[in-house]
């Protein structure tokens, strides 16, 4: 059987996604996969021993140039129908996804019913729509009921262990951490950044916890980023916080690699504390707007915190109410947690 699977984004959400490849492979071990991601993620599911390819789309680059942008999106579309996939799994539901779920040209194309789309044009493309249930609350299984629709019968996955890491990613990382020192003692990830406003915690928090962290267990806390405006901040922690260390940000492959040695990562609901925890790495993970119970990672080795407001999580990405939201998670309970889970 051959299918292609079609997550695309935002990076936290293909993490997310993961688990529905051991599911397929358990309901058949020859099973051909492929995945359709947007390129900046692609080297999140490089060398993925469940994959057999992983076709990379580029929207944002194709929307600077609309013309050549849709011949690409049609070329890339008419390269997925050349593959003759037996069934797709929408796995976006968005009006992206649908396009290329419906140019895969499969007899057996599933998603989601109303319930679960973004966009309804996406159920146009979809020919076996799943009505997600009361049980389906985490988006990692509502991923698994479009993969048990497709192929009943798997066995569950685990939540750890659905990522890759070469044996040279991982040398040339430990290598990068000796030279900015951090080859003895626990090595405390701080990823401050987020995409939503509303999702992020405030940097003077930031900066308290880095100190405390530093007291506490005598860490060089390492700050990770993903743009100039979290890179900034993080520049600004480790100035005022002595022994904090900014990861020179050589791209996913080593973010992975660098995630997988940590003891602890602490941000918010964000990509890289999603990749932490599917690679086995503890985490103290943040959720204001979103929900904990929903997008958190799940197991005992994660501490997922709440904001205690009655309107959380809204999902708003403005909120008049924004800065005291920021605050409802005090720095107190982030290093209980941590200590909980550093073994102190």
């Amino acid at each position: 059987m051959k299918l292609l699977v079609v997550k695309t984004s935002a990076l936290g959400d293909v993490v997310h996604a993961l688990p529905v490849l051991p599911y397929l492979k358990s309901t058949d071990l020859g099973m051909e996969i492929d995945w359709l991601v947007e390129e900046p993620i692609a080297p999140l599911l490089k060398g993925h021993p469940s994959l057999r390819r992983v076709w990379k789309i580029r929207t944002r680059e194709w929307r600077k140039i609309p013309f050549q942008g849709a011949r690409e999106m049609l070329a890339t579309g008419m390269a997925l129908r050349r593959q003759r996939y037996d069934a797709v799994l929408d796995l976006q539901g968005n009006s992206k996804s649908g396009f290329f779920t419906w140019m895969a040209g499969a007899s057996r194309r599933f998603g989601f019913d109303a319930s679960g789309t973004r966009e309804w044009p996406n159920r146009l493309a979809t020919n076996h729509r799943v009505a997600l249930t009361e049980h389906d609350c985490h988006v990692t299984d509502r991923s698994l009921a479009i993969a048990r629709a497709a192929c009943p019968g798997g066995s569950l996955p685990s939540h750890v262990g659905l990522l890759s890491i070469t044996d040279a990613d991982r040398r040339r990382v430990l290598e990068k951490m000796g030279e900015l020192g951090l080859v003895q003692g626990k090595t405390v990830i701080l990823h401050c950044g987020t995409t939503w406003v509303t999702k992020r915690w405030p940097p003077d928090n930031w900066l308290l916890l880095a100190e405390a962290l530093g007291r506490e267990f005598n860490v060089r806390p390492m700050l990770t980023w993903g743009n100039s405006e979290e890179l900034s901040l993080a520049e600004t922690i480790a100035r005022t916080v002595g022994g904090a260390r900014v990861w020179p940000g050589d791209g996913l492959t080593d973010l992975m690699a660098l995630l997988e040695q940590a003891d602890l990562v602490i941000g918010s609901d964000t990509g890289p504390v999603h990749i932490a925890a599917a690679l086995g790495t503890a985490t103290v993970s943040l959720y204001r707007a979103t929900d904990a119970a929903r997008n958190g990672p799940r197991g005992n080795r994660h501490i997922r915190l709440q904001s205690p407001l009655d309107c959380s999580p809204c999902l708003g990405k403005e909120c008049s109410l924004d800065a005291e939201c920021a605050h409802s998670i005090p720095v107190v309970d982030v290093l209980t947690a941590a200590r909980k889970l550093l073994g102190r």
